[in-house]
């Protein structure tokens, strides 16, 4: 008996080729997906700092290192040329005002010294010679004077005689006439000696005066040369640390010239570098603080230099109240400098993904946490601590702000 077999259907003769090619199909699908969709990365939670997007205050300040300066230098110039022939103070050494810092030697000075002494003891005696004569002279129109008050009282009493006389008629007419001429001609002539008398008193006191401004004149010009003397010995001026002395022993210094410097200690200022981004920002007055111990201590901008190098400037700060009690010239702090008071923003924490994404995008996280894609914001102010955010985020948002050097141009990063 012949048996008939059933012809089976063409899918269950080739079901191996059709699994086959499913899987291809669904291995091709899958690459069209991975290459036409979003790229993702993956990355473990710990590698990534996860931070908050927050309506926060936002502080606009400047985070500076700046370093410790004595409040001011002195420059300490010779007033003397000459050699040095001495030494006393070694730089670092602390010194009163008044302490010697080095001596000069000039042997012209000395020379100049011996010549106006000499000057200043003739003209003492010369003075006491010429006052003597003077005094004489004066004495002399002073005996003169009374002689010619003496001949004009004289004469009067002689006249009036002369007019009795004539009353009583002993003198006659023409006699007493005649007495009456030489009356007048005597007491002009008298009037006239005693004028001269008290010109020549006054010519003498002009002569005194101009003596004595002479003798003083010379004892001047001998004391400012013992002056110039003293000024051979380089003293300080201020009282502070001699930083810099710009002198050897033999040395040869002009008068003018500066031979050291003096820091004084009394108190100090900061100095700092910034970015010449805040140039138009930084002004004197602006408060400022450094933290030490817990404790803050506020500072004010006392200058600022204008000019930039390198792309920096340069600014000064001093403190406004207490110092920390470890300042010292050449120590450093951190400086926070105020830019304004602080206000009410959308902020994000700072962070290294700013390198990368120059502020123009960052990756936000979904609810469950497990996957951050990739969105365009818009950063405005910045400090050492957070950026304020213009456009992209909302307040309760989650962002990656850690470093994204490692996820290239991904879309998404799937968080392990």
């Amino acid at each position: 008996m012949d048996i008939k077999l059933t012809k089976r259907p063409w899918y269950i003769r080739h079901k191996y080729y059709i699994a086959l090619g499913a899987v291809l199909l669904a291995f091709l699908i899958y690459n069209v997906i991975t290459f036409f969709g979003p790229t993702t990365v993956h990355t473990d939670a710990d590698d990534v700092k996860i931070g908050e997007v927050k309506n926060d205050d936002f502080r606009e300040y400047v985070d500076v290192e700046g370093l410790v300066q004595p409040i001011m230098t002195i420059k300490v110039n010779s007033r003397e040329n000459g050699s040095v022939a001495r030494i006393v103070a070694e730089e670092g050494t602390m010194l009163n005002i008044g302490d010697t810092i080095l001596v000069i030697d000039n042997p012209d000075l000395q020379r100049t010294i011996e010549e106006e002494r000499l000057a200043w003891e003739k003209q003492q005696i010369n003075h006491r010679l010429q006052q003597y004569q003077m005094e004489q002279k004066s004495l002399s129109l002073r005996q003169q004077s009374l002689q010619a008050e003496y001949d004009m009282e004289r004469l009067s009493k002689s006249y009036t005689l002369d007019k009795e006389e004539a009353q009583m008629g002993i003198k006659s007419k023409a006699q007493l006439e005649v007495a009456e001429d030489e009356y007048e001609y005597n007491i002009k002539k008298t009037r006239l000696t005693l004028e001269s008398l008290r010109h020549d008193s006054a010519v003498n006191v002009i002569q005194r005066t101009l003596l004595d401004n002479e003798l003083e004149s010379s004892r001047n010009r001998y004391q400012r040369t013992l002056q110039r003397q003293s000024d051979l010995v380089v003293t300080a001026p201020v009282s502070g640390q001699l930083s810099f002395v710009n002198a050897t022993i033999g040395q040869r210094i002009g008068a003018g010239e500066a031979i050291a410097d003096i820091k004084v200690l009394d108190s100090y200022k900061i100095q700092v570098s910034l970015s010449e981004y805040y140039i138009d920002r930084i002004t004197t007055g602006l408060p400022a603080s450094v933290t030490y111990q817990g404790k803050e201590y506020p500072l004010r901008i006392s200058r600022v230099v204008p000019e930039v190098k390198d792309r920096t400037f340069t600014a000064e700060l001093t403190f406004a109240a207490d110092m920390p009690d470890n300042a010292r010239v050449g120590k450093s702090y951190r400086i926070q400098i105020e830019l304004g008071k602080p206000e009410k923003a959308i902020v994000i924490p700072r962070g290294d993904f700013y390198n990368v994404t120059g502020g123009r995008w960052i990756y936000r996280l979904n609810e469950s946490g497990d996957k951050a894609v990739r969105v365009p914001i818009t950063i405005g102010r910045q400090n050492p601590q957070q950026y304020e955010v213009l456009e992209g985020l909302q307040p309760g948002d989650r962002i990656l702000f850690s470093a994204y050097d490692k996820f290239g141009d991904a879309e998404q990063v799937k968080i392990n």
